[in-house]
């Protein structure tokens, strides 16, 4: 169906009924099932590591070591939203992290991180999924790093890298130096 055919609401209509299909196939643990929305090449995106994932057979295998490493995984649908070439997904990836993922060794915890999910259409034809969500926060979950906002983070960026707290005071330093001598 070429997107001349249908009026605005019939055409965001019928992406809205490929994106139910996509999220509900990767519910399912339905890896072919989620290739299948797609129209001619699939791709997905990683916006927060520039992975890009093209082509069915390797979208399969992303999907088959994602269903792996998160076996019971799920995601709620916060809200979709339709522009001119796309649908704009909010939803929360929930998951324990079982297996390997992204050569990851499993944690064994549970994650829970929002998402902002934006599938690219020619028409009616799925094209692509831009996955965009915060990394840091997954790894944070994930226990592979700590939290900067609390004082375990803190005190272990400071060891990892002291030059960045040093660089920091020197500049509040001169800006604080600058301020004084502009005041006299």
């Amino acid at each position: 169906m070429d997107r001349t055919e249908l009026n605005r609401d019939e055409l965001d209509q019928a992406r809205r009924n490929i994106v139910l299909a996509h999220i509900e196939a990767e519910c399912r643990k339905d890896a072919q099932g989620t290739v299948d929305t797609f129209s001619h090449h699939p791709r997905y995106e990683l916006v927060p590591t520039g992975e890009v994932i093209q082509g069915g057979d390797k979208v399969f295998a992303f999907w088959q070591e994602i269903m792996a490493a998160f076996p019971e995984f799920t995601f709620d649908t916060h809200e979709m939203h339709f522009a001119e070439c796309s649908v704009i997904v909010e939803t929360t990836f929930r998951g324990a992290h079982l297996g390997t993922c992204q050569s990851i060794p499993p944690t064994g915890k549970t994650v829970a991180y929002r998402m902002c999910n934006v599938f690219v259409f020619d028409g009616t034809a799925l094209l692509c999924e831009r996955l965009n969500f915060d990394l840091l926060t997954v790894l944070i979950q994930l226990g592979l790093v700590s939290d900067v906002n609390k004082w375990r983070g803190k005190v272990s960026l400071f060891v990892s890298r002291p030059h960045i707290f040093v660089m920091g005071w020197i500049r509040q330093l001169m800006l604080m130096l600058a301020k004084q001598k502009r005041q006299i």
